[in-house]
């Protein structure tokens, strides 16, 4: 089955800005190698690398003395991860999430998790995809299976979807529904740092599981914990139409015209 997504990674004759290609290679976000980039780490055939440059197949990127070069497959990975593992690629991190996957081609996670939740994470080594689902912009829905130190009540429900002041601002309004009596679901679009854990103590509540099931059309159904699995064609031909209106750029959605025309590239 063809898919847009992969024809995408695969189309490498046109120039192409070097913040991309370092992403896409899967070495870090854009907004990463533009601070490699600034900090003198890269190079081009040599010579130092500069901002919002282009470069086209056959030059040779480095980041120290280390080569750069983008997969010829792309990969995107399903992850069960489990409590305990760290969601960095600091190889001094004994239990960082590179480390337990050991994956032997290099990926990068779409979104953490912290160290104590557990569940579904996104791994790749398409820097496009990590771009356009992690923009807060794009509202893509993450959801999450949550248990509590005490009992849920119909007014820390409304709360909680109405959005809560944490980390000077107010959550963006989102579903929650009781599952039982400690434990409720809740959909995110948004990711603010430990945005859950902050906004059940915000209202009193102690984070005691936190799970997460589903990141938009990708579901944790049937994947064992520690384990994981290639998303099929099907799962990336809906990957694709969910993010076919987002945009990889900070400032957010960009239609696919536009794409097209050149607005908005970086």
């Amino acid at each position: 089955m063809s898919n847009r997504i992969k024809e995408e990674f695969l189309q490498k004759s046109e120039p192409v800005r070097l913040n991309k290609y370092l992403s896409e290679a899967g070495v870090c976000s854009r907004r990463e190698a533009d601070r490699l980039i600034e900090t003198g780490r890269v190079t081009v055939d040599g010579q130092r690398a500069q901002t919002g440059m282009r470069i086209v197949p056959g030059q040779v990127v480095k980041i120290g003395n280390k080569v750069v070069s983008k997969q010829d497959e792309m990969i995107v990975l399903a992850v069960n991860k489990p409590r305990g593992i760290v969601c960095t690629e600091e190889r001094r991190e004994r239990d960082s999430i590179v480390r337990f996957l050991n994956y032997p081609v290099r990926v990068t996670y779409i979104g953490r998790l912290d160290k104590d939740s557990h569940g579904l994470l996104l791994m790749t080594n398409n820097g496009d995809i990590i771009n356009k689902i992690m923009r807060a912009a794009n509202y893509h829905e993450k959801e999450y299976k949550v248990t509590v130190d005490h009992e849920i009540t119909e007014d820390f429900l409304k709360k909680m979807s109405r959005g809560v002041a944490i980390l000077d601002t107010v959550t963006r309004p989102c579903k929650v529904e009781k599952l039982g009596k400690y434990t409720f679901k809740i959909i995110l679009t948004q990711g603010l740092n430990r945005q859950i854990r902050r906004m059940c103590e915000a209202l009193g509540y102690e984070v005691k599981d936190l799970l997460r099931v589903r990141v938009m059309n990708i579901t944790l159904d049937g994947l064992k914990e520690g384990k994981y699995r290639k998303l099929t064609d099907r799962e990336l031909n809906e990957l694709d139409q969910l993010l076919e209106q987002s945009s990889s750029l900070p400032g957010g959605r960009e239609s696919r015209q536009e794409r097209k025309d050149g607005a908005g590239k970086k």
